[in-house]
């Protein structure tokens, strides 16, 4: 890097919208994305395992944290598809996974990540897009904890596996017919 050259700014976003899988199979195929690490965060325990968290006694939520490139993708853009790729009016429930642990929910990094969310809900639940009340809940990113690292690229490694052909495929696909045009190039 030059003298003259600034370096490139990076965001992290939060998003919590039922298993972490669903998410970072989307996630990974945005545009203006550099890495997705699925997670835990929200929580009362220090560095809890799949097995605490998915017995629902923790507090946590399965959540993805998003590296980004705001030159390329807007925080509200990753909003608009995390709303699209997961029903934000079912509470603590994402299809057949229930629980806290499941819960919709963005947790914001920034003032102005929080003001973004609440606006966007706002506005959705104003224009009625849904015809259920929007249950996402927005506060403050406490400390993410990275889950294991089986969970990394689940759906890569195993899209033969059921849960990956009829729960997380689908939202692939919706995916890249509405956000066509935020589709990482090659992907």
């Amino acid at each position: 890097m030059t003298k003259n050259e600034t370096p490139a700014v990076r965001e992290t976003a939060i998003l919590a919208g039922g298993c972490f899988w669903c998410l970072e199979a989307v996630f990974k195929e945005v545009d203006g994305v550099e890495s997705v690490s699925s997670g835990y965060i929200g929580g009362r325990v220090e560095a809890p395992t799949y097995r605490q968290v998915c017995d629902g006694g923790t507090g946590h939520a399965e959540a993805v944290q998003i590296v980004f490139d705001p030159a390329v993708v807007s925080y509200r853009e990753l909003l608009e598809i995390f709303f699209v790729i997961h029903d934000p009016t079912s509470l603590n429930r994402q299809g057949n996974d229930i629980g806290t642990q499941y819960r919709s929910a963005i947790f914001a990094v920034s003032d102005e990540q929080l003001h973004t969310a609440l606006d966007l809900i706002e506005y959705m639940g104003e224009a009625r897009v849904y015809p259920s009340a929007i249950v996402t809940k927005v506060e403050r990113a406490g400390t993410f904890w990275p889950a294991e690292d089986y969970h990394r690229d689940y759906y890569a490694n195993n899209s033969d596996q059921p849960y990956c052909q009829y729960i997380v495929a689908p939202k692939v696909a919706k995916f890249r017919e509405k956000f066509a045009n935020r589709r990482r190039r090659g992907g």
